[in-house]
């Protein structure tokens, strides 16, 4: 019963994003993308600030399909990923012990760690720190996909334009918005979107 509320809930919140929002045009993997973002965030303006690249998104998903390693920057972003076992190293001691070291964020040092251990062709998705971004591009990744939507007033903005800038496959947007669930959205469009029906 309760699992039907949700689904009517869910249906019925899309009918309504869709009615305020056409999205009927954009190509399959970014409208999943753009929808589920705007879904999550009830943010309409998601619809012009995201930067999808659909040969990349398409390229992704088929990454993810065939078992690709999911890398996140925080564990609030690995809580909106519920289908798959993700890695999160930034609460590990080593990564405090290595920031230290370093001289980084414990952001970046997660992801300076995370590369070692999973090396090429993992996604990546970064909703809460620049720094995480910013080492991701430092430390020349060859990503499936970079899914790089962090938040906030120091940095944001510039970390997305260092990332479009990269030429890496990637999801990022323009503004200073971003976050945790629009960052697990766009990789759940991902995962949870029908691929028949590309």
């Amino acid at each position: 019963m309760k699992r039907d509320l949700v689904h009517r809930i869910e249906t019925e919140s899309y009918q309504i994003l869709r009615s305020r929002l056409d999205t009927s045009n954009l190509p399959f993997w970014t409208r999943a993308v753009v929808e589920r973002v705007v879904h999550a965030s009830a943010d309409l303006g998601y619809a012009n600030d995201l930067i999808c690249i659909e040969d990349d998104l398409a390229r992704g998903a088929a990454a993810l399909r065939q078992g690709a390693p999911i890398v996140v920057d925080v564990q609030m972003v690995a809580a909106g990923i519920t289908s798959r076992s993700v890695t999160c190293l930034v609460q590990e001691t080593e990564t405090t012990e290595l920031a230290a070291e370093m001289g980084l964020t414990r952001s970046a040092a997660a992801i300076h760690r995370a590369f070692a251990r999973v090396g090429n062709g993992a996604i990546w998705v970064i909703g809460c720190a620049p720094t995480a971004l910013f080492e991701i591009i430092k430390l020349n990744v060859a990503p499936a996909l970079v899914i790089g939507l962090p938040v906030g007033f120091v940095g944001a903005a510039d970390s997305k334009a260092r990332l479009r800038e990269s030429g890496l496959p990637q999801v990022s947007n323009i503004s200073e918005k971003g976050g945790s669930a629009v960052a697990a959205a766009a990789l759940n469009a991902l995962l949870y979107t029908d691929a028949s029906g590309v």
